[in-house]
């Protein structure tokens, strides 16, 4: 039992993080960000989509992934409404031929399956399934027209390694995984995600990456006659990025915040500097947690820990609820595990805005209420 109120533990200020924001999304915005927002709200915010001032915006995102993930000659950007979980859908309509398989690994790699299964028009997807924690590799099949595969599972703060089976179009959420973790554009078809994770910006988008293959692939379930909701259909958002648009009306601060992100990412040396920036982060987390007594990181392979999302497990000595409560009492918020894992621990970004400094501050900050609580 605790020894003490975990609402009544005030940490050190000197102990604190600068900025304690570590929400695994949305994301910390980094201020600069809204600095620069703010700059332009009144020319930019309140305008119309289809206009020049807009477009550029979209345009610059478009142009910033391309040199962000080094596309090949052919890939395309594609912007839609409604974030990865409405890609699901949309992949359900129109980059499914008829069969899928899906590696499952956590809450959302689970979702991602379900939401294809409900799809009447389709055949049951396979699924490969794996302990959270732990994660599954695809497996070929002559059956299968796409493999649905995850970079980094939020959920569990799980990284599966990536490999391209042979056949059928890959499509890789990577929502939690775009600009944190490098990719090679050869591994996948369809690389989509969303905007409050690394991009660190507000969601209600879905951004795809997508290969010639399938550009082909949509084109062609689109021109089949197969029933496709306006919103949903690919074909058509695939029409209006062209022209540096969505479909519909998208939310304005999401995309400026996004394209200054990646503008930030950029001029500090891309996509490797990021990535190697949450792999500091993360490491720090990780080193910690293997020389404490009362905590373990949650995976066990270390090949497959996140470098976005950590995940750390508490001994029963230690309420992790109650650190999580008392960091928030005092500014260091959103460390709180996912609801449904219903694990004894700690779930922590390590998004490229965070800084490394404040993780390290995160872990002194953990000692601390620990100690005072009587679970060291």
């Amino acid at each position: 039992m605790p020894d003490e109120d975990s609402s009544a533990i005030e940490i050190p200020a000197e102990l604190r993080p600068i900025d304690g924001r570590f929400g695994s999304g949305p994301s910390k915005v980094r201020p600069e960000s809204v600095v620069a927002l703010s700059s332009v709200a009144g020319t930019y915010m309140g305008t119309s989509h289809r206009r020049p001032g807009v477009r550029a915006v979209v345009g610059r995102i478009r142009e910033g992934l391309r040199e962000l993930f080094a596309l090949p000659e052919g890939y395309e950007v594609v912007l839609g409404i409604g974030g990865a979980t409405l890609f699901w859908d949309a992949m359900a309509f129109g980059l499914i031929s008829e069969r899928s398989q899906h590696v499952v690994c956590g809450e959302f790699s689970a979702k991602c399956a379900a939401a294809v299964a409900a799809a009447p028009h389709l055949k049951e997807p396979q699924t490969i399934e794996s302990e959270p924690g732990s994660a599954s590799e695809p497996r070929w099949s002559d059956e299968v027209d796409l493999y649905a595969l995850i970079q980094n599972e939020t959920s569990t703060g799980v990284a599966p390694r990536m490999g391209r089976p042979e056949g059928g179009v890959v499509a890789i959420d990577a929502t939690s995984a775009a600009g944190g973790m490098t990719i090679d554009p050869e591994l996948f078809d369809a690389y989509y995600f969303s905007p409050q994770k690394c991009f660190a910006s507000d969601g209600g988008l879905w951004i795809a990456v997508f290969s010639p293959a399938a550009i082909e692939r949509i084109e062609r379930i689109a021109a089949s006659g197969r029933y496709i909701p306006p919103s949903l259909d690919l074909k058509v958002a695939l029409d209006n990025s062209r022209k540096d648009q969505t479909y519909n009306t998208p939310g304005l601060a999401t995309l400026f915040l996004m394209a200054d992100q990646i503008d930030w990412i950029l001029s500090s040396g891309g996509l490797a500097w990021a990535a190697g920036r949450s792999r500091l982060s993360s490491s720090i987390l990780y080193e910690w947690a293997e020389q404490r007594a009362f905590a373990t990181p949650f995976v066990a392979e270390p090949e497959l820990r996140s470098p976005v999302v950590v995940t750390i497990d508490f001994a029963e000595s230690v309420d992790a609820a109650a650190v999580a409560r008392t960091l928030r009492a005092n500014g260091i918020v959103d460390t709180e595990p996912y609801r449904k894992l219903g694990r004894n621990q700690l779930r922590i970004a390590t998004y490229p805005s965070v800084d490394p400094d404040d993780v390290g501050g995160l872990t002194g900050c953990i000692d601390y209420v620990v100690d005072r609580l009587g679970g060291s």
